[in-house]
């Protein structure tokens, strides 16, 4: 009885990691008879699990969507990357969903291992998110959203969905889903658009009524380092160029925590930074954030605007008060 549940538990994780698999490979993963499969998918229908099966030499079978939740089998790893995603989402940029994450997030934790829990923990209490007015201006975008387009790029399901681009012009766009990108302040898609046929990066707050079409796609991949670029040049309204004074090896670690660009080692004692921002307020506390000295080459509006919160940071202080 053991070794069975313990294989019917194995194939609805299978299940859980593909959209469909064939019979043949599903019983040869699994080290069964067809026969046996069958037994097992006859088990995880009794217990909820929606598996359609289809028959034929190309047949197989796949987990629906069912008309009720049924318990899902997580590993150690997934528990905690869920635990964690619930916890930032409670005050994140999805809109709508901090309530639900907390309930959610009671749920699964009252049920984590302890050792899991306090992984949870540790991860939360060295984590500071940034609150305040900055946080609050960041565009949020609608969970149904995420999870249609999430789902068309994980099924290469092409999607039609409506646009409005930076200056306000909006146009109905057909696109191949490759990747959703979050850069923690913003949602991106990255697809290729059939219209332009080229690659093309979507900020996913100025996407409107995704549909996925049905139409699947066969795979295919961005040029290297395009998503990176996409992101960073042309929807950033500011590129600085930035030469920070430290080792290569410090100011990485510095680097990917607070900021996203390009670095590149100018000496052993310094490093030139591209990076970008839709505002000069983000770029100069980004730069502050790090804690290092620095010269901004580019923009010129980043320099003033830098120069003049320096007057305004120096006329703010006081003497100390004597005793």
């Amino acid at each position: 009885m053991a070794d069975t549940t313990g294989r019917v538990l194995r194939l609805l994780s299978l299940l859980q990691a593909h959209r469909e698999w064939p019979g043949p490979e599903l019983a040869e993963r699994l080290k069964v008879s067809p026969r046996t499969l069958r037994r097992d998918i006859d088990r995880l229908r009794e217990l909820g699990y929606p598996v359609h099966a289809t028959t034929g030499p190309a047949g197989g079978y796949r987990l629906e969507a069912g008309t009720a939740m049924p318990p899902l089998l997580l590993d150690d790893e997934e528990a905690v990357a869920i635990a964690v995603g619930l916890r930032t989402a409670a005050g994140g940029t999805v809109a709508g969903i901090e309530e639900t994450s907390a309930r959610a997030l009671a749920k699964l934790e009252q049920v984590l291992p302890s050792r899991l829990r306090r992984r949870v923990n540790t991860l939360q209490t060295q984590t500071v998110p940034l609150t305040g007015v900055l946080a609050r201006s960041w565009p949020t975008v609608e969970p149904d959203t995420l999870a249609t387009l999430a789902q068309a790029s994980r099924d290469r399901e092409r999607l039609r969905f409506g646009y409005r681009r930076r200056d306000g012009t909006e146009s109905a766009r057909v696109a191949e889903p490759y990747r959703l990108v979050s850069t923690g302040r913003r949602w991106y898609l990255v697809a290729w658009d059939l219209g332009r046929d080229d690659w093309r990066t979507f900020r996913v707050d100025r996407l409107t009524a995704p549909l996925a079409t049905g139409v699947r796609f066969p795979p295919r991949e961005p040029p290297a380092g395009y998503v990176e670029q996409s992101i960073l040049a042309p929807i950033s309204r500011y590129r600085a160029v930035v030469t920070l004074r430290a080792p290569m090896a410090v100011v990485a670690d510095r680097v990917q925590g607070a900021a996203h660009g390009e670095l590149e080692a100018v000496d052993e004692h310094s490093c030139l930074l591209r990076t970008g921002g839709d505002s000069l307020e983000w770029l100069a506390m980004t730069l502050g954030l790090l804690d290092l000295d620095f010269t901004v080459h580019e923009p010129v509006e980043l320099i003033d605007y830098i120069r003049r919160l320096t007057d305004r940071l120096q006329a703010s202080t006081v003497p100390p008060l004597r005793q």
